[in-house]
């Protein structure tokens, strides 16, 4: 059984998929969850649920203040349990968007403030990076991103955009946070190192020696 955690909808039981999805457990939404609470990322968030399976992580977000959450799921029955949780919860600002991760990113207009990414396992690591690319120009320029990946896996590849803050364990499961990369402000000017222009050593024009023409 999964339920919201904490917040304003605590408690409240949701529906999981059958299958074809790995439900993020209590345990892990918790630690998540107290460390987003912690970085002050949560409150008025614009969020992205990717991969969505329940929408566990995204509803447990706007339990805990988000202003607005995109439960992004492609598989069919799952986006249906996603409409029927977040139905039955009630928390304003929630939708769901039936569609693949990819095709969902080339939509987004708004800055995104925080990101949860919590693929299949056996999403490829190629297919993951693609995705971390696409979402990257996406984010907020203070905006944060959740991984959610099997201790048996590689640390992502992050994109331009996105730089690796910290890393979490617990037991098979590992959550990495990347932030958005600050602004490239381009190289600072250097100073000169070679010499300055050496004066002119020659002497200058002398006079003229020539008589003037004469009257």
């Amino acid at each position: 059984m999964t339920r919201i955690v904490a917040g304003t909808a605590g408690g409240r039981v949701l529906q999981v998929p059958g299958r074809g999805t790995r439900p993020t457990s209590d345990r892990v939404r918790e630690a998540l969850f107290s460390r987003l609470e912690h970085l002050d990322v949560l409150d008025g968030a614009r969020v992205l649920d990717l991969y969505a399976g329940s929408g566990a992580l995204g509803l447990e977000a706007a339990s805990r203040g988000a202003a607005s959450v995109v439960l992004v799921e492609s598989a069919r029955a799952a986006a249906d349990v996603c409409r029927r949780n977040v139905a039955a919860v009630g928390l304003p600002g929630v939708r769901v968007a039936a569609e693949r991760v990819l095709v969902h990113l080339g939509r987004v207009s708004e800055p995104v403030d925080l990101a949860l990414v919590d693929p299949p396992y056996e999403l490829g690591e190629t297919d993951l990076a693609a995705v971390l690319e696409a979402l990257a120009p996406r984010l907020d320029p203070q905006g944060v991103v959740v991984v959610e990946r099997s201790t048996r896996s590689p640390e992502p590849t992050w994109p331009p955009g996105l730089v690796r803050a910290d890393e979490r364990r617990y037991g098979e499961t590992v959550l990495w946070f990347a932030d958005a990369a600050p602004a490239d402000t381009g190289p600072t000017t250097a100073p000169t190192t070679g010499a300055t222009t050496a004066p002119t050593t020659g002497p200058t024009t002398g006079p003229t020696t020539g008589p003037t023409t004469g009257p």
